[in-house]
């Protein structure tokens, strides 16, 4: 049995979200052909993440004895025993939701989800996966548009720093292109979603 992280991370309700149209198809999908996983969601709106603080801070160099109930420290010990991760979320002014970077914020800790070594950071994630489903308004596919697009490529990239390098992406792009078929596009990002879910 998987532990699964559903982390959602959009202040739009299910009915009006489109990024959790897909995001929630994948889901369920998922527990159609994994009906023995767990599947833990985390609605960083719902749970009222806030910005760490000064005296979070000392929190990210745990001492001995900080119990994995900690209030800061709960994330991480969460995020680190999980084995699958399910990001969903919009692009928002090139990248993502704010409350988003204050959870990655929240599990970023040393000698929790990473350590230092001689050689570096060394992530302590290894061996998990996960898949980012992300709705953007534009046509980020051409090369130059890529290099504008900073939201799934810093989660990919603070991801791996964690351990985490399968990593796969469904994009939902041109959403907000006026001529474009927004309900086509999202019912066929859909379907792709429901696929990949079968074997994640």
């Amino acid at each position: 049995m998987s532990r699964v992280l559903y982390i959602k991370a959009n202040s739009k309700p299910e009915g009006t979200s489109r990024t959790f149209q897909i995001s929630d198809a994948f889901v369920e999908a998922y527990k159609k052909h994994h009906p023995d996983d767990e599947v833990v969601v985390l609605d960083l709106y719902k749970m009222g993440i806030h910005f760490l603080e000064e005296k979070d801070l000392e929190y990210h160099n745990p001492a001995p004895g900080v119990g994995k109930d900690h209030p800061i420290l709960k994330y991480a010990y969460q995020f680190l025993e999980a084995d699958k991760y399910i990001f969903a979320e919009p692009l928002w002014n090139l990248g993502i939701p704010a409350i988003l970077k204050a959870y990655i914020d929240y599990i970023c800790v040393s000698s929790i989800t990473f350590q230092y070594t001689a050689e570096g950071p060394v992530g302590l994630c290894k061996g998990k996966k996960a898949i980012n489903i992300t709705t953007r308004g534009g046509d980020y596919s051409s090369d130059i548009a890529k290099e504008f697009e900073l939201g799934d490529k810093y989660l990919r990239t603070i991801i791996a720093f964690l351990g985490v390098t399968d990593f796969t992406t469904i994009a939902a792009d041109q959403l907000d292109v006026i001529g474009v078929d927004v309900e086509k596009k999202v019912a066929e990002d859909i379907e792709k979603a429901v696929k990949i879910a079968e074997t994640f």
